[in-house]
């Protein structure tokens, strides 16, 4: 089904970056974009949540799908406004239900995502009982994917210091967000899938960051069942994947790419000798990423 909007990355957008002068190694005056960092505190309701550093771009994404995340909205949950003040950096989400989650709020934990993600109450509240869609994931649509969304016009090419996360389905790529920490990114999908009403159960996530505890945690809430990524894993994170039936799929650079969970989605039907290998300078420096 077409959805009502899709989303690709715009470099040129006003506001998410900046020119800086500098000098490089040679001494040599230099002048390059930088990404653009800005606080945006989360409302629900009455209730201050959270306040998270961000690029500033679909602040009603990022709230929704925090929030969502969070356990602190339901699949049936009202909403009956969002509403962004640019020049206060907050944004409100209105419910028709009351909602209070004080206690919830005080347990606090912080976690491996850059710019340092934070999750509330239990990590895994909403794991217990889990069981994901099946499906099937074909190595074609993997390595269609992954060529595909690494040379899009993105921040990342741009920039640099950005993560993306790609809500894709078969080897499309629908929604292709971008912000300073993968948590980030990964909230605003979940909140474009929240607004839209998106079934989740045909869907691959694609993140050019870590496969953490937090990723997997988030990847499976949202009720997606395959997870892919450049980078690499956490113990954690594959202990949890495994533990919810999470396809996860990471090092996926050039031809190669190691599945340590979800085996049985996995359908080899491409021909590898028609992939592209991977320059070894590139999986080097995909490695020290890591």
């Amino acid at each position: 089904m077409p959805y009502p909007e899709t989303i690709r990355p715009d470099p040129d957008a006003p506001g998410l970056t900046r020119r800086v002068t500098g000098t490089d190694q040679a001494g040599a005056a230099t002048e390059i974009a930088v990404i653009e960092e800005r606080p945006l505190t989360i409302f629900l309701n009455g209730q201050e949540i959270v306040t998270a550093m961000t690029i500033g771009d679909y602040p009603d994404y990022l709230a929704l799908g925090f929030l969502r995340n969070q356990g602190m909205l339901r699949d049936d949950d009202v909403v009956t406004a969002v509403d962004f003040d640019e020049e206060l950096e907050t944004v409100v989400v209105r419910t028709a239900r009351e909602t209070g989650y004080e206690e919830k709020v005080k347990k606090k934990t912080r976690t491996s995502g850059c710019a340092v993600g934070t999750v509330f109450g239990d990590m895994m509240e909403g794991l217990e009982g889990l069981t994901l869609p099946p499906g099937e994931l074909r190595t074609s649509w993997l390595y269609a994917l992954a060529r595909e969304i690494n040379t899009m016009p993105s921040l990342y090419l741009a920039a640099g210091a950005i993560h993306g996360t790609v809500l894709c389905r078969q080897d499309q790529p629908l929604v292709y967000m971008e912000d300073v920490g993968r948590h980030n990114a990964v909230d605003k999908i979940a909140g474009w899938m929240f607004r839209h009403d998106a079934a989740a159960r045909d869907k691959i996530l694609y993140t050019t960051g870590r496969l953490t505890s937090e990723m997997v945690i988030k990847t499976a809430q949202m009720g997606i069942p395959i997870l892919a990524s450049r980078s690499g894993f956490t113990a954690w994170g594959v202990e949890i994947a495994r533990q919810v039936g999470l396809t996860l799929i990471g090092r996926l650079r050039g031809r190669r790419f190691v599945c340590l969970s979800g085996e049985e989605r996995l359908i080899r039907d491409a021909d590898l000798s028609a992939v592209a290998e991977e320059p070894a300078r590139s999986r080097r420096k995909a490695a020290v990423d890591d």
